[in-house]
């Protein structure tokens, strides 16, 4: 059983990393997962009646006070609960106020040594008695190594000094700090809810005489809506009634509306421009369109890539490692160095521990990679993980399938050849062949067929799968596939050399002639090759079951070098493992249709489905989902990844970089507490902000998707 529950008020991610932790460990816990960005922890328990919510916020109360633990109902949650946390926020600016009204009363009047301690002292607990506090909880409960702790010995140190105004100035400024940090991660999460704010909670809905709202998750299967104009649709369903331009940019990310009449599917999170209309529910709200894109946006960080991993177990040693660095630093100078004093050699290890805390990064990291998997989503571009954003940066090899990926997968029947019969008649023996199968190529020879199919003459229907297929009409023995299917029953086919896919066609053993079927090429098919080269890619191939001259031509005009024809579903996997194995370095991506391509797509580093709107398949069946048709999307998607991973590591670098500096001034004397504090809250804050910028402009091309 999977259970999520919303932690308001959790703004520090080392807490975030704790409580994950320590609910792991809880009996009945299969396993927990934290997203620190949107507040939301996801439990998977063994037993069904487990009630985790007492004691998951028991567990969070140990780690962290302040923080509301809450059930998650079917809307996405983010943010905090505003006039709570507008009251504590206003709470925290008055002591900070009063606190520096004392602090200056210090600084402008001239005191015996004990009164100047005593309105000192009274400074400094007003303004940090709470991290005080909190250091002191978590001492008891064994967790030392925090930013509170450190803070604390630091400005407790200063005071043991007598460096009474700059322990209350290191305070102030670290508690604006971390106010003005909580504040660029309640922006970033806002804005990130902003992209993902795709979904309505409500609906209208007819109550005898007058439309009247209900919430989205208490309707069923075939109750019918109503969606005013400028309103988003609820739940997918079909359009009973009106017609519309539907705005799916939020789902494709393409500005162009799509027109709707009478009879056609709509989905979820799809903006109704004009008119009022109808619709018949098809989906329940949780299984809707839209709520499985947030879902699998939502979750996508409990994949972590491999950066946030590294940065999570660097934090957990680097700072006890600077802490007994700071030791050392204290007492081994003035004990090994003559004529060295124990207060200079104090007041550098305090430094180094207010410059130790890695908030920086382990803050800024996950919200960088949330914003680019946020910021693709807003491009049509489902990534199921950060490990997958970040793997797209290392892809080498891409490897296409050919029908419905590079081209639209759009069949028709242009040209047939009869030999022992008449035109009609092989297109009406291909159309009873074709008519239980969902192969487009099959749909095609239907939809030429202008005349009536009566199901019922038709008896043994076998579909043989990369051949064609095989049914008995009115006592007859007709085949409709490739060259291989007839001569598996012995058959001899014409030869023939057209660019397009033949269907031959045989009726109690005799060639009847047969058909050719085209299919076209996308629009933008070629420029995405063209871009995937200009982006690193050194390999790209095309896999297909057509014929070699129907696949060497397509590759040709789209500048693709390597083919593999006439594979069979088995064969694709066996020729993609080839590939796999000769690869030398990097990933190796996979982009196909959806389902069909489903062992290839699990096969690959980068599973990447086309055209998953409103198909379920697709968006269970990849690694990552291209929301529309267009293979172009899969560049949008590298650039993203390539974006996202260098702000990330701007973030590494100039956060180590910064504190490095301001570690080694302090050892040298050359740094004051006031670097030091830039060098925690400052740099944590620019790093929040740079981050940030991701989910502004996820592809660094203003005004273009």
């Amino acid at each position: 059983m999977s259970h999520e529950y919303i932690l308001e008020g959790l703004n520090c991610h080392s807490c975030a990393m704790k409580i994950e932790d320590e609910v792991c460990k809880l009996s009945g816990i299969h396993q927990a997962h934290l997203n620190f960005a949107t507040q939301t922890i996801t439990i998977e328990t063994l037993a069904q009646d487990l009630d985790l919510l007492p004691i998951l916020q028991k567990k969070v109360n140990q780690i962290e006070n302040g923080i509301t633990v809450m059930k998650k109902k079917d809307q996405i949650t983010m943010g905090l609960n505003q006039e709570a946390e507008t009251w504590k926020g206003k709470s925290i600016w008055i002591r900070l106020i009063i606190g520096s009204m004392f602090f200056i009363t210090g600084l402008i009047l001239e005191q015996s040594l004990m009164v100047e301690l005593i309105i000192y002292l009274v400074a400094y607990l007003t303004i940090g008695g709470d991290v005080l506090i909190l250091a002191g909880r978590n001492i008891i409960k064994g967790k030392v190594f925090d930013e509170n702790f450190l803070m604390s010995v630091a400005t407790i140190g200063a005071f043991a000094i007598a460096e009474f105004p700059e322990a209350v100035t290191v305070m102030l400024f670290y508690q604006i700090g971390e106010r003005f940090q909580d504040m660029a991660v309640h922006r970033s999460r806002k804005s990130i809810a902003s992209l993902m704010d795709i979904r309505p909670d409500v609906a209208w809905v007819m109550n005898e005489t007058e439309l009247i709202q209900v919430m989205a998750d208490t309707l069923q299967v075939n109750d019918r809506i109503w969606v005013k104009a400028g309103e988003r649709i609820p739940l997918d369903g079909i359009l009973v009634k009106g017609s519309a331009m539907l705005d799916t940019s939020a789902l494709t990310g393409e500005s162009v509306p799509r027109k709707v009449r009478e009879g056609d599917t709509v989905l979820s999170g799809s903006v109704n421009t004009n008119g009022l209309i109808e619709v018949d529910v098809t989906k329940v709200f949780g299984e809707s369109t839209v709520s499985k894109i947030l879902n699998l946006v939502e979750n996508a960080t409990s994949k972590k890539a491999e950066t946030e991993k590294f940065i999570t177990t660097f934090a957990k040693y680097y700072t006890p490692i600077v802490v007994y660095l700071a030791l050392a630093l204290a007492f081994l100078p003035p004990l090994l160095m003559p004529g060295e004093d124990f207060r200079t050699w104090i007041h550098r290890a305090l430094i180094f521990l207010v410059v130790s805390c890695p908030c920086a990064l382990v803050i800024s990291i996950p919200l960088g990679f949330f914003g680019g998997v946020g910021g693709a989503s807003k491009h049509g571009i489902l990534i199921k993980g950060s490990n997958y954003l970040e793997a797209l940066n290392q892809v080498k090899t891409v490897v296409f399938d050919k029908t419905g990926t590079l081209t639209k997968g759009v069949f028709k029947v242009t040209k047939i050849y009869p030999v022992n019969t008449t035109e009609d008649e092989i297109l009406k023996l291909g159309a009873y062949a074709e008519y239980y199968s969902n192969h487009p190529i099959g749909k095609s020879v239907i939809e030429a067929y202008s005349g009536a199919i009566d199901s019922e003459k038709i008896d043994d229907y076998e579909e043989i799968a990369g051949k064609g297929i095989s049914i008995t009409l009115s006592g007859d023995k007709v085949l409709a596939g490739n060259r291989q299917l007839m001569a598996d029953y012995g058959i001899e086919p014409e030869s023939a050399d057209h660019l397009g896919t033949l269907v031959h066609v045989a009726r109690d053993g005799i060639y009847m002639g047969y058909m050719v079927i085209s299919d076209e090429i996308k629009s933008d098919s070629k420029k995405t090759i063209s871009e995937l080269r200009a982006k690193g890619i050194t390999r790209i191939v095309m896999l297909t079951g057509d014929l070699s001259a129907v696949a060497d031509q397509i590759a040709a005009s789209l500048g693709i070098d390597e083919v593999y024809a006439g594979l069979l579903p088995h064969e694709k996997v066996e020729v993609f493992e080839n590939i796999i194995k000769e690869q030398k370095k990097g990933k190796t991506l996979f982009v196909g249709d959806g389902i069909n391509d489903a062992p290839v797509l699990a096969r690959a580093d980068i599973g990447v489905a086309m055209g998953g709107i409103g198909s379920d398949a697709a968006i269970e069946a990849a690694d990552v989902v291209l929301m529309t048709d267009e293979p172009y999307k899969l560049v949008d998607g590298i650039v993203i990844a390539k974006r996202t991973k260098a702000i990330v590591w701007q973030n590494i670098g100039f956060a180590m970089g910064v504190k490095l500096i301001v570690l080694v001034l302090g050892a040298g004397g050359l740094a004051t507490m006031w670097e030091a504090v830039f060098a925690d809250v400052g740099v944590a804050l620019i790093a929040i902000i740079n981050a940030m910028r991701i989910i502004k402009n996820p592809t660094g091309l203003l005004g273009k998707k």
